[in-house]
């Protein structure tokens, strides 16, 4: 990274005040004719006061400079601030090398090593004033004259004066300087040798420029250096100098440290939560479901924001939306682990109000102090009702079909992870049409607002939305979710974000055939029979040989073990979906059979024939289902 000024009228050096930059520069070469000449005029020894006073003025440099460092969050920052905070106060100019990749922690670094020069745009400084944390007040100008440019660092030029890359050689004269660690002259013997490695074998330092040439070193190695410059009408550096230098190097060698491990774990702990959501929705029968996540604005604030919709018996489907406390590595860890959770306890088709008490079980035996927020819902195509359980989350809001909408009343509980806590499940209707948006707090909640206004804001957002579609039509699904984020409006994300919309379709009762069979020897065929019955009001009768075939071997292995009535369900929709229930949690389980077996070829016929099949467990029993197409 480059950075110098063009001019340096009206500017205030380190520790000079007006009346000493006045002096002729004959008069300060004079006073300093064996030593190289101090960054201001020269104070005879006698003049313990002035000495004092600059000893002063570099201390509170080096502190300002350091506060400026430190500000940095990420790489570039850090570099920009060591360069903007001593261009023109400490130099005319600065050359910033990194390594190149930079080792993160203990990793080894990768071979051979490499510095990669990083430079910032060239500033022209109007300004001699020098506020209160020691920054020096510039412009930038539109055009820089030609002449008022450091050749050694315009990396405009058509032949770059320092090489954008360069490797340091075991040995050699730069990696002994930067081995040392300790900043050196320009003129030393040492940098002599070194800079035009660093710099290039055909470039250096122009004649009268002085230069100090400083590593920089962060916890456990070198991980790139600095040069620091200034031009031949201002004082050379001196050996005081070396400490700034020094002090400047540390601090930004170990923020680049702190930046680089910051990083890694962001992106870490970004790569861990992606993985852990949803690559994929399911589109079960009767809802379509869309989502979106984003992570905070600031890419080191990841969060434990989860959403997830898993399909269950019955073509119902489970949509659930949660958000771990805290933003770390450890939050998405913990989503992840309540999200495998959640569809495991989906699985054995709890109520929504068991599933959280087992999810608030789980979340104290992680044995951490994190809670986390979490609603699960059940949305049941068949009867158009949904039930929501609620553990501390923001209250969902369902928008219906001609523009409004509504936040729903559901009891909000306390988080996941307090223990020792009842949850309550209420059951709302689901009417064809309407939409049911799930989120987390990041949407409606920031340093602006609190999380009520941001839900009403958002209840109004969504209805102004829908009217726009007119009331016989709701708006597209995506589209609606792109338009709810917008609500955020300008500024930065506090927060992360997910959000998890569910349009309702719903399935007709026509579309429904529901029996039940005794388990008796007759029970298959009287299955067949009814099911050619449906299929023939469905005008779906060229599939009543496949479909009378399966629902005989599945009804005939259901009977064999239930002690309660059978249930066959048909549904009509994109596809054919039957469901055959009993009571025995047994799952079947498909095998090959031996050729003198009279039996264990049903679930082979099964999977011959039907697009899909499963099997799903039940606190009552287990379902099976298959479907076929019913078109071409």
């Amino acid at each position: 990274m480059t950075e110098h000024p063009t001019s340096h009228e009206g500017r205030q050096p380190l520790v000079a005040r007006p009346q000493e930059r006045a002096r002729p520069r004959q008069e300060a070469a004079a006073g300093a004719a064996a030593v190289p000449g101090p960054a201001l005029p020269p104070t005879t020894p006698l003049d313990p006061t002035g000495t004092a006073r600059r000893e002063g003025d570099r201390l509170r440099f080096v502190g300002a400079a350091t506060r400026r460092i430190a500000r940095g969050i990420d790489l570039d920052e850090i570099v920009l601030g060591l360069c903007r905070a001593t261009v023109p106060t400490f130099s005319d100019a600065i050359l910033v090398y990194l390594r190149d990749p930079l080792p993160v922690g203990d990793e080894r670094p990768i071979s051979p090593f490499v510095l990669r020069l990083r430079r910032t745009d060239r500033l022209r400084l109007t300004d001699g004033r020098i506020d209160s944390e020691g920054t020096f007040l510039g412009g930038i100008p539109d055009r820089i004259a030609e002449g008022d440019l450091l050749p050694v660092l315009d990396p405009q030029s058509d032949a770059l004066p320092a090489a954008e890359l360069c490797e340091v050689l075991s040995g050699g004269a730069l990696s002994e300087v930067l081995r040392g660690v300790r900043p050196v002259f320009g003129d030393s013997a040492a940098a002599r040798a070194a800079l035009p490695e660093l710099l290039g074998a055909d470039r250096t330092v122009p004649t009268g420029h002085r230069a100090i040439l400083a590593p920089l070193r962060g916890r456990r190695r070198v991980i790139g250096a600095a040069v620091f410059l200034r031009r031949p009408d201002r004082a050379a550096f001196e050996p005081n100098d070396l400490l700034v230098a020094a002090q400047l190097a540390t601090h930004t060698a170990l923020g680049i440290d702190k930046a680089v491990l910051y990083g890694r774990e962001a992106y870490i702990a970004d790569e861990l939560q992606r993985t852990m959501l949803p690559e994929n929705l399911p589109q079960p029968t009767g809802v379509r479901l869309a989502s979106r996540y984003l992570p905070a604005a600031e890419t080191a604030r990841v969060g434990g924001d989860w959403y997830d919709a898993i399909p269950l018996p019955g073509s119902r489907v489970a949509l659930v939306v949660g958000d771990v406390m805290g933003h770390s590595m450890t939050s998405a860890a913990i989503m992840g682990q309540l999200r495998t959770t959640a569809q495991t306890l989906a699985g054995l088709d709890l109520p929504p109000q068991e599933v959280l008490h087992h999810l608030d079980e789980q979340a104290q035996r992680l044995g951490t102090d994190r809670m986390a927020t979490c609603l699960y819902a059940v949305y049941d195509p068949v009867s158009h009702r949904i039930t929501i359980a609620n553990a501390g989350h923001p209250p969902p809001i369902l928008l219906h079909l001609g523009g409004r909408a509504e936040v729903l009343r559901v009891p909000p509980g306390a988080p996941i992870g307090v223990g020792g806590v009842d949850f309550e499940a209420v059951e709302l209707d689901a009417p064809a049409g309407a939409t049911l948006l799930l989120y987390t707090d990041g949407l409606v909640e920031s340093r602006l607002r609190d999380v009520w206004t941001g839900i009403e804001q958002l209840r109004e957002r969504l209805a102004a939305t829908a009217q726009l579609t007119g009331p016989d039509h709701a708006p597209p699904l995506e589209a609606l979710c792109d338009d709810v984020l917008d609500v955020l409006g300008p500024g930065d994300r506090d927060d992360d974000i997910a959000l998890l919309a569910a349009r309702f379709d719903g399935i007709a009762p026509s579309d429904v055939a529901y029996w039940f069979l005794e388990p008796e020897d007759a029970a298959p065929g009287r299955a067949r029979r009814l099911a050619r019955r449906a299929l023939a009001r469905w005008d779906l009768e060229e599939l009543s040989d496949s479909v009378e075939l399966l629902i005989s071997e599945v009804v005939t292995n259901a009977v064999r073990y239930a002690e309660r009535p059978v249930t066959l369900r048909l549904l009509r929709t994109d596809v054919l979906r039957c469901e055959v229930g009993d009571d025995s949690p047994q799952l079947p389980r498909q095998r090959r059979a031996r050729d003198t077996d009279e039996g264990g070829r049903g679930l082979f016929l099964v999977n011959r024939l039907a697009r899909r099949w499963g099997a799903t467990r039940l606190s009552t029993g287990k379902v099976v289902w298959f479907e076929i197409a019913t078109g071409p």
